[in-house]
């Protein structure tokens, strides 16, 4: 159940992540779901040839410039959803690129638990969309381990042995947001079909972060200057 504005301020600060149920529905969640499926098959034979020279990880694949690729995804960066929420978290967000990903079933994880960023960086966001149904737990995070005292976590040899871990399951268009400082891990895909999501990343707006022409193939889904200032692009 999605919660109130009040709920989900306390629950972000206190737990460091919110889940927002249908997030993405309708039409635009179809064309997501299209375009991901579509272009990770495209995509699957450059990857296994990687695989196979030991280029790359067998265990996830990304689709290379999903921008470039299809709008749809360049869509989702401002959905209303998540981001009018995530503005009341950030200042000034500015978003930092996309993963379009499929993780095939495997009984290994590709990450262990970790956090993406530290206290001395600027708030660093993260939203996972769920682009088909997750009942296993496709993100694990640990509520709460964003605060100073979780700055260091025991090591665990299974991932679902983390003491006090939620693996966060949910229907297809679910998004989960969260702090990147919080300890988090992609968990195992035991449920037997890919699992497809799509990461989008933020942070906020800091000195290193100069305006450049890297999302211009996304300049026509950016109607307003402030969605142009979103994907950091030149004025």
């Amino acid at each position: 159940m999605n919660l109130s504005a009040v709920e989900q301020q306390r629950h972000w600060d206190e737990k460091g992540y919110i889940v927002i149920e249908d997030a993405v529905t309708g039409d635009l969640l179809k064309r997501v779901q299209a375009a991901h499926e579509y272009w990770s098959e495209q995509c699957k034979g450059d990857w296994l040839e990687q695989v196979e020279a030991a280029a790359t990880s067998a265990t996830y694949f990304d689709v290379p410039d999903p921008f470039g690729k299809d709008l749809v995804f360049a869509e989702l960066v401002a959905h209303p959803s998540w981001y009018d929420l995530m503005k009341t978290f950030m200042e000034d967000p500015v978003f930092l690129g996309p993963q379009v990903r499929t993780v095939p079933n495997w009984p290994v994880s590709y990450t262990s638990w970790h956090p993406d960023t530290s206290p001395e960086r600027p708030l660093h966001v993260k939203v996972q969309i769920y682009v088909n149904d997750v009942d296993d737990g496709a993100f694990g995070f640990i509520p709460g381990s964003h605060k100073p005292k979780h700055y260091s976590m025991p090591y665990v040899h299974r991932l679902r042995s983390m003491p006090g871990h939620k693996a966060l399951a949910g229907k297809a268009g679910t998004a989960v947001m969260f702090n990147a400082l919080g300890w988090h891990a992609a968990m195992e895909n035991i449920s037997g079909t890919p699992r497809r999501s799509i990461i989008l990343i933020y942070e906020n707006r800091n000195q290193a972060l100069e305006p450049s022409d890297r999302f211009e193939a996304a300049a026509s889904v950016c109607k307003t200057p402030e969605s142009r200032r979103l994907f950091n692009l030149r004025a």
